[in-house]
């Protein structure tokens, strides 16, 4: 990984760096909060960023989101009393280091970094072999196309090819190309000179430049405006991109690595996916499973999520109930493997005995979550229709005469509204049970609120506050 530290630390950054160097990282040291932004813009990237405490943390991070900068930052200082700790944590920070540096604490600091999200658990048939094919594949300098649907596992298949290609040890670069608006995904991109733009202060190297060298992972490629996509193709096509404001192109070495949970070839035919940036991206596919169609792996996520979280909340280590994996194995899993993680995530929160009980997987009003088919004899829950799925409304034959007479666009209103609730409000879940890109969701919210309606907030479980 790439650490970035900010800061002199009174002497104690060269013992900090040492210790990160034996345990992996890529160490990079900026004096000041000026120097790291610039470290930053200049397309050298960090994976992670350890900060003075006494710097001004909460706006270096301010910064970052201003400049739509991703990265963690963990400060640290030779205080160690409880207070500074707690205002680093207010101010942003993810966790605070005292020093002198503990080798221990920076070792589990720099692995929680490095493994979060980044470990491919499976043993189903069904996977196994689409990751036969990932490791026949990750030698070659060819373009990928990873396929499946949300929160099944796109990325973290990309990052597998990544890790096991000759590219290893250079930078993986992601970029969300849904969560980008559209006029700020060309510079995140292709970078700017100064001045090319208002708001352009300085110089931005763009993702690809960043990448080159190693990985470049364009995630929800499907959601790329058609105009940009013209520029995507000449940059895989002649290994060179310009930047916005340049005057001269820029050589480029970067493998490009595209998912997309949406069927391409019918975007082509829609007329809003370039056929030939579809050639150029599709010269292998790697379609990978969703958690429907491998059962296998229920049982083996579950008690990982299990053991994952517990330790990360400092409860209990329960074991999954048999009954609850045989329920968990029912499930329709429209999320899939997200969805799945977010369940086990709450239940290790709620469970009480010494394991996690199906009490433990319902929803904050009481109900089993949606996509889960309904056991028998539970009446007073509410019925399953003809698939085995809850009906939202949880009574019997309710949903279909509620439909007669609306429009398409009210009931679709309703099933958001509906799904953001199950969600606690959380926009990224929602979406993805959904289907749909979190902008679609975001521009179908507003127009919602412009109208008038309710929409929950994060943390909203119910329909009382509406």
């Amino acid at each position: 990984m790439r650490l970035l530290i900010i800061g002199n630390l009174d002497g104690q950054v060269a013992a900090a760096t040492q210790i990160a160097i034996q345990r992996g990282a890529k160490v990079a040291h900026a004096g000041s909060m000026e120097i790291a932004m610039e470290h930053l813009r200049a397309g050298r990237g960090a994976d992670m960023a350890m900060m003075e405490v006494d710097l001004d943390i909460k706006q270096f991070i301010q910064n970052l989101d201003q400049e739509r900068i991703s990265i963690p930052v963990v400060a640290c200082g030779i205080e160690t009393d409880a207070t500074t700790a707690a205002n680093a944590i207010r101010a942003g920070a993810k966790e605070y280091v005292p020093l002198p540096p503990d080798p221990v604490l920076i070792a589990a600091v720099l692995e929680a970094v490095t493994e979060d999200n980044q470990s491919m658990i499976f043993q189903d048939p069904a996977f196994v072999a689409v990751v036969g094919l990932a490791d026949q594949v990750s030698k070659s300098e060819a373009s990928i196309l990873i396929t499946g649907e949300s929160g099944a596992g796109k990325e973290l298949m990309a990052r597998y090819v990544h890790d096991n290609s000759r590219r290893a040890q250079r930078q993986f670069i992601s970029v969300n190309c849904a969560a980008i608006p559209e006029n700020l995904l060309e510079s995140e991109l292709f970078g700017h000179e100064k001045g090319s733009f208002t708001g352009a202060i300085a110089r931005r190297i763009g993702k690809f430049e960043e990448a080159s060298g190693g990985t470049l992972l364009l995630d929800e490629i499907s959601e790329m405006d058609p105009r940009l996509q013209a520029k995507l193709l000449r940059a895989i096509q002649e290994r060179e991109i310009d930047r916005i404001g340049g005057t001269k192109p820029i050589k480029i070495d970067i493998r490009v690595i595209a998912t997309s949970n949406r069927d391409l070839t019918e975007a082509v035919k829609e007329g809003s996916f370039r056929e030939d940036l579809l050639f150029r991206l599709n010269v292998v596919n790697l379609r990978v499973p969703s958690l429907r169609e491998r059962p296998n792996d229920i049982n083996l996520l579950a008690t990982h999520f299990a053991k994952k979280y517990a330790e990360a909340n400092g409860m209990p280590d329960r074991p999954v109930a048999d009954a609850t994996i045989n329920l968990l194995e029912g499930m329709h899993w429209q999320g899939n493997v997200r969805e799945l993680e977010n369940t086990i995530h709450r239940a290790v929160l709620l469970a009480t005995g010494s394991e996690i009980a199906p009490e433990a997987i319902m929803s904050p009003d009481g109900q089993l979550p949606q996509s889960i088919p309904q056991p028998p004899g539970a009446g007073d829950i509410g019925q399953g229709d003809q698939n085995g799925q809850v009906a939202l409304t949880g009574q019997s034959g309710a949903s279909e005469s509620a439909l007669v007479g609306r429009t398409v666009a009210a009931v679709e209103r309703d099933l958001i509204i509906d799904t953001l609730y199950h969600c606690l409000g959380n926009r990224t879940h929602a979406a993805n049970i959904l289907g749909i890109s979190i902008r679609t969701l975001r521009n179908k919210l507003k127009l919602y609120t412009d109208d008038g309606v309710h929409v929950p907030v994060p943390g909203d479980a119910s329909r009382a506050n509406a």
